[in-house]
């Protein structure tokens, strides 16, 4: 008999939800993957994101796995690339930095001695046109914009489970989206986009983490030796 397996639908996530998320929670389902809760309530496993390709660096002493920073117009992402993935492994040899990238990429949260942080394993990346980015901004913008308001209503059970663990400023987050948006009107001309999306205003918060003593879930790399800065 043959078994079709479910792959997770790739969210759509801007940096400032993604990295400030630190809880994970499984399905009842005795298969249920590991999912990140974040923030503003959404489940994820698996995400899709475009920004550019800021760093690029050969970790380990054989130089097999490639730390990367991905930034988008809210903040940056963290990923790690190990020739376990073929496909993005090769891909990103041959992309250089600054670069505008569009990766799918699986979630993990890692807890050091300190605390915990997000990390993304890319899939799959190749370089991205400007036209596409600012069309992932504008729907990840109009989600995140829909995940607010879940959170104001408080009805679903990952909005109050969201609430409970993290109790987050949604006017920061409002103000957030604005900002992604009229950051990328000025630096590709105006889009129309819902009124909704342009009201508050943003103040620019950087998120950092300490890279201690974690290793990959699910992979055969101990990375322990290889996140430090």
């Amino acid at each position: 008999m043959t078994v079709f397996l479910k792959r997770e639908v790739a969210r759509r996530v801007f940096a400032k939800e993604l990295m400030s998320s630190t809880y994970t929670l499984r399905d009842d389902s005795e298969k249920s993957p590991l999912y990140v809760l974040t923030p503003l309530g959404l489940k994820c496993n698996r995400v899709f994101i475009i920004g550019v390709l800021t760093e690029k660096e050969e970790r380990g002493e054989d130089g097999n796995i490639y730390r990367i920073r991905i930034v988008d117009q809210t903040g940056s992402f963290i990923g790690y690339i190990g020739k376990y993935q073929p496909e993005a492994y090769e891909a990103l040899e041959d992309i250089d930095t600054l670069t505008l990238v569009a990766l799918t990429a699986k979630v993990r949260v890692f807890e050091g001695d300190t605390r915990k942080f997000v990390t993304l394993r890319p899939e799959t990346i190749s370089i991205a046109d400007p036209e596409s980015r600012d069309y992932w901004v504008i729907e990840t913008a109009i989600q995140t914009l829909e995940r607010i308001r879940e959170m104001e209503k408080g009805e679903s059970e990952t909005a109050k489970l969201a609430m409970e663990i993290y109790n987050p400023d949604l006017e920061e987050y409002k103000r957030a989206v604005k900002e992604a948006v009229e950051r990328m009107m000025e630096d590709y001309g105006e889009l129309e986009v819902e009124e909704e999306i342009l009201e508050g205003e943003e103040e620019e918060e950087e998120f950092e983490f300490d890279e201690e003593d974690i290793s990959f879930e699910e992979e055969e790399i101990d990375l322990t030796e290889l996140l430090e800065d």
